[in-house]
C-alpha cells in the first residue's frame, strides 16, 4: 500500500468530510475523492460511508485508520530523529491563541520561545473561536472556556477571573450597579459571542447563589485592548479578564464594580488543547512543555497582579 494513499485516508477521517480534507491538503474535493476511490479499489473493500456532509469509517476502514495513524506516527518520529541528528531543533508548529490573552501575555513568551529555538517555525493565529483544530490544521490551541470539548486533549493552565469595571468619568452621576441585573441599564462594552446573546453569570460570595443577565453590548470587539481603551474613555461598563485590566484597577484608572460577585462570561479556565490522534513532532512537544511551564508559573501572579486582586480573591 502506498504511504501517501494511507496518509490521505487518515487525513480524511480526521477531517470528517472530503471538503475539509481537501482544504487541509490543498487539493480539490474531486481529487481527494478520486484518490480515496482508487485506494478502495486497490484494497477491494469499502473504507468509508459517504453522506452529503460527513464520512464514517466502515469496520474495515476504522481498523485501517488506527493502524495507519500509528504507522504515520512512527514514520514521522523516524524522520524527526534523522533530521535532528547533529542539528538544532527544527520543525513547524501552528498555534492558535485568544486575541486578548495573546497580546497581554503570550506575545513575550512566544518571542522568548523563538529566541530559544530559532529553527522552529511558528505560525501564530490570533483567534477567539472554538473551532475544529483539524480543519484549521492547528497543532496547539489556548482557549478560555468552562468545559473543553470531548474531541480534544485538554491541559488546564489555571482559573480566569472576570472583572466588571468602569471609568470614573462614566460612573459619575450614574447609579452604581448593586446586583448583576443592574448591568442591563448601562452601556456595556464587551466581547460578544458570534450569533448568540451575551450572557453574564455571577455567584454571590456570601450566599453562593447564582444569577444571570442577558446583555446587549453597545460596543463589542474581539480585541480587548481596544475595548479597554473604550471603557477608560468613559463609553460604558466593561467586562474583562483580570489579566487585561489589573494595572488599571490598581492605579484607579478603572473602578471595580459588583465586588460581591464572582463573574463568568465566556469561560472560567484557561486550557491548552491538542488533538488526541495527531502525531506530535518534537517541535510541538517542546512548545507544549514550554507554554505549560511558563504559563503555570506566571498565572498566579497574573490573577493577583494588583493590590485590588489580592484583596478580592476568595
Amino acid at each position: 500500500m502506498d504511504l501517501n494513499a494511507l496518509r490521505l485516508f487518515v487525513d480524511i477521517v480526521d477531517a470528517g468530510n472530503l471538503s475539509a480534507a481537501a482544504r487541509k491538503l490543498k487539493m480539490t474535493r474531486a481529487n481527494v475523492s478520486y484518490h480515496l476511490k482508487a485506494l478502495e479499489e486497490e484494497l477491494g473493500v469499502q473504507l468509508l460511508r459517504r453522506t452529503t456532509r460527513h464520512v464514517e469509517a466502515t469496520p474495515v476502514g476504522a481498523g485501517l485508520y488506527e493502524h495507519g495513524r500509528n504507522i504515520l506516527g512512527e514514520v514521522a518520529a523516524a524522520n524527526a530523529l534523522i533530521s535532528s541528528m547533529g542539528k538544532s531543533l527544527q520543525g513547524h508548529v501552528r498555534l492558535s491563541v485568544p486575541t486578548g490573552l495573546g497580546h497581554a501575555m503570550l506575545s513575550p513568551l512566544l518571542v522568548q520561545f523563538k529566541q530559544r529555538y530559532p529553527d522552529i517555525t511558528l505560525d501564530v493565529v490570533f483567534d477567539n473561536r472554538i473551532h475544529n483544530l483539524v480543519s484549521e490544521d492547528v497543532e496547539v490551541a489556548l482557549r478560555i472556556i468552562s468545559t473543553p470539548p470531548d474531541s480534544v486533549v485538554a491541559t488546564e493552565i489555571g482559573t480566569v477571573d472576570w472583572i466588571v469595571c468602569g471609568a470614573p468619568a462614566y460612573l459619575a452621576g450614574r447609579p452604581m450597579p448593586a446586583v448583576l441585573a443592574d448591568l442591563g441599564a448601562h452601556a456595556i462594552v464587551c466581547a460578544s459571542p458570534i450569533g448568540q446573546k451575551l450572557k453574564a453569570s455571577g455567584i454571590r460570595h456570601a450566599t453562593g447563589a447564582r444569577e444571570q443577565v442577558v446583555l446587549a453590548p453597545t460596543l463589542s470587539s474581539e480585541n480587548f485592548a481596544f475595548l479597554k481603551d473604550a471603557v477608560v474613555s468613559g463609553l460604558g461598563i466593561g467586562i474583562f479578564p483580570l489579566y487585561a485590566v489589573g494595572k488599571d484597577l490598581a492605579d484607579g484608572t478603572l473602578v471595580p464594580l459588583l465586588p460581591d460577585y464572582r463573574i463568568s462570561v465566556f469561560g472560567s479556565k484557561l486550557y491548552m488543547l491538542t488533538m488526541p490522534n495527531r502525531y506530535q513532532t518534537m517541535a510541538t512537544r517542546y512548545l507544549l512543555t514550554f507554554l505549560k511551564t511558563e504559563l503555570q508559573a506566571i498565572w498566579p501572579r497574573m490573577r493577583g497582579d494588583s493590590a485590588y486582586s489580592e484583596n478580592t480573591q476568595d
